[in-house]
């Protein structure tokens, strides 16, 4: 099929919460493509009324994605353009979506994603630390054995955690991550962009202490801090082996191939020095 005669597929966020959160672009195009596939179409039915945008709606789900996709594949090879938006934000980011995307992609059907809100950078920006590099988890396991594993297994990570969570399970996911990962920062962000916003930071016990039981509304966007790196501890043999590999890579003095070895190591600089000046 000539593909000039093929629709195109766009992946369009929405707001997170506030109705003005979309950006000119994501208006337009929901209001030129011929159909907008979502995730909820009661949900959508009242961003698209705020804005005039009369496009005809088909749902897609995560229960009938693999079915759905099929029809919007065919109306896509028909030369029809079709929008996907999910409840909320970014569409595949811990929503329904990578299905069809794939479905159309192997197709060779042009896929064209228009950005817009999402709770993680959203969340990231007002954490007020520092979140660079993180490892974003999406919704952790609901069921507490499984998300203790997965807390454990990434214990040593020391670049910031960040996850979703909903507000049935925020104070016993707190609580194992407290167990697990220990007393860490946290920030925790709850109906972005909405109007009963509320963004906590402090200790993880902290924050359950200061917290009810129950009672929330709203899902949780939560950061943590990664984890201390610990020093290496490293002879005076291999101290110098390091050096002299850094000085003759880099061609730097000692003075700065000490720096960069106790920045490598978090070893203390003065026990560096100390061994450099009896082996050097």
């Amino acid at each position: 099929m000539d593909k000039e005669a093929q629709g195109i597929l766009y992946m369009v966020a929405t707001p997170i919460g506030n109705l003005e959160d979309i950006t000119l672009r994501a208006l337009r195009v929901l209001r030129e493509v011929d159909w907008i596939a979502a995730e909820d179409t009661r949900r959508s039915k009242i961003l698209l009324s705020a804005h005039g945008i009369k496009t005809p709606l088909i749902s897609l789900h995560e229960h009938n994605e693999k079915e759905r996709s099929g029809e919007i594949l065919s109306k896509l090879r028909n030369g029809k353009s079709v929008a996907y938006v999910s409840d909320a934000g970014t569409p595949c980011v811990s929503d329904p979506g990578q299905h069809l995307v794939r479905a159309v992609r192997d197709h060779g059907i042009r896929v064209v994603p228009v950005p817009g809100a999402c709770a993680l950078p959203a969340a990231l920006s007002v954490c007020g630390f520092h979140a660079e590099p993180f490892l974003f988890c999406g919704f952790l396991p609901s069921r507490s054995n499984r998300r203790r594993r997965f807390l454990e297994s990434v214990r040593r990570e020391e670049c910031s955690i960040v996850f979703y969570e909903s507000p049935a399970r925020i104070r016993e996911t707190l609580e194992d991550a407290l167990d697990i990962l220990g007393d860490r920062q946290v920030v925790a962000a709850r109906e972005l962009t909405k109007v009963f916003e509320e963004i906590r930071e402090g200790k993880i016990s902290d924050l359950l202490s200061r917290w009810p039981a129950s009672g929330f509304k709203g899902e949780f966007t939560v950061m943590i801090q990664g984890a201390a790196r610990e020093a290496e501890i490293l002879s005076e043999e291999e101290i110098k082996e390091r050096l002299l590999k850094i000085r003759s890579e880099q061609g730097i003095s000692l003075r700065d191939a000490i720096a960069q070895l106790a920045s490598q190591t978090r070893m203390p600089r003065k026990k560096i020095y100390d061994a450099a000046i009896r082996i050097c």
